[in-house]
């Protein structure tokens, strides 16, 4: 890491997904010189923890980014469509975990280990977009493989954790298990159904075309990541009774074969992708595993019996770490390193 140190801020601190970005600061020793934590009007003078010290939480406004060089933003989409454009005013490059500006054509969205040359484009707008959740876990390990074999058609089915809707689901999936021991009625708030012993096909708005707006987001950002305009995708996003961590099943077709065992070579290379594939002894990769880490693990890797040069995957990651908070900070890491220095102030 540089020698250099920048003024961040966090908008949206407060929130799972800011909490997981301070902690990774820490744990990635970023070069952070002044910390600004920022987040709605009901959590301001709350103190959150950073390197063991308590560091209060300001008001969000458009004025709350004077002297800083790099905004994380995990606020929503509304709040980074009002507050990124006055951040980047005020001198800060903002990297956006919202949906807000993922698709718009001048703004770059970007898995540092896959596209890390479109972060240069943040220079247009200020904003670098961080994708999906479930996109980046999706598209880790098609990467290396696309990069051997061409990828064309991708069929995905995700099995998203509860905690991909925020805290109070997961405390929902919590209260109705706990409920359901007691034979007591389960309150249901969180999702249109049961999530308890469940698993619902519905993640965020259907659209006219009868896909969801997250099954098509995959769709879209998968493809502007990618550098593939017309990649064929289709998927269903389902969410499952699990508290943290998002798997997906992928079938891939190539243009070029690709065998299981040079599939499991190109993947164990690819940074921030690991292999867990053993069926023979139980070894494959599962939430309970996954959750808190870093890497994309990746198994039940094989070969489509019923299309030509086309593979079968299982993949799982944390979605609050890769999925979100982790990919976030490397974007702000490759920033710092390459394309920025620090305020003056």
């Amino acid at each position: 890491m540089s020698a250099k140190s920048f003024n961040v801020a966090v908008a949206g601190a407060t929130g799972a997904v800011g909490e997981v970005m301070l902690q990774i600061l820490a744990e990635r020793r970023f070069p952070v010189k002044n910390l600004r934590l920022l987040a709605s009007e009901r959590s301001v003078g709350r103190r959150l923890k950073f390197k063991g010290e308590d560091v209060p939480v300001e008001l969000l406004r458009k004025s709350a980014f004077k002297g800083i060089d790099i905004a994380l933003f995990s606020a929503g989409a509304s709040r980074s469509k009002e507050f990124a454009p006055a951040a980047w005013e005020s001198g800060a490059v903002v990297v956006d975990n919202s949906s807000a500006f993922r698709m718009e054509p001048d703004i770059p969205l970007v898995v540092p280990e896959i596209n890390p040359q479109d972060i240069a484009q943040y220079r247009k707008r200020g904003i670098v977009a961080n994708p999906n959740c479930t996109t980046i876990i999706t598209i880790m390990p098609l990467k290396p493989l696309h990069d051997y074999g061409k990828l064309k058609r991708v069929v995905a089915s995700s099995y998203q954790a509860t905690s991909g809707a925020g805290a109070k689901a997961m405390a929902e999936l919590v209260a109705q298990t706990k409920a359901f021991a007691k034979d007591e009625k389960m309150e249901v708030a969180a999702f249109k159904h049961q999530i308890a012993f469940n698993v619902i096909p519905h993640i965020d708005a259907f659209l006219e075309n009868g896909y969801t707006k997250e099954e098509m987001k995959m769709t879209n950002e998968g493809r502007k990541i990618m550098g593939l305009p017309d990649l064929r995708v289709t998927c269903t996003t389902v969410r499952v009774p699990v508290l943290t961590a998002h798997s997906i099943s992928v079938n891939a077709q190539f243009e070029k074969k690709i065998t299981r065992e040079k599939a499991q070579e190109l993947i164990a290379k690819f940074p921030g992708c690991q292999v867990m594939d053993d069926p023979a002894t139980n070894v494959y990769p599962m939430p309970l595993f996954c959750a808190g880490k870093d890497d994309c693990y990746v198994g039940r890797i094989r070969e489509d019996d019923s299309a030509e040069n086309a593979l079968n995957l299982w993949v799982c990651g944390d979605q609050l770490r890769k999925g979100a908070a982790l990919n976030a900070i490397q974007i702000a890491e490759v920033l710092a390193a390459k394309y920025l220095q620090p305020a003056a102030v």
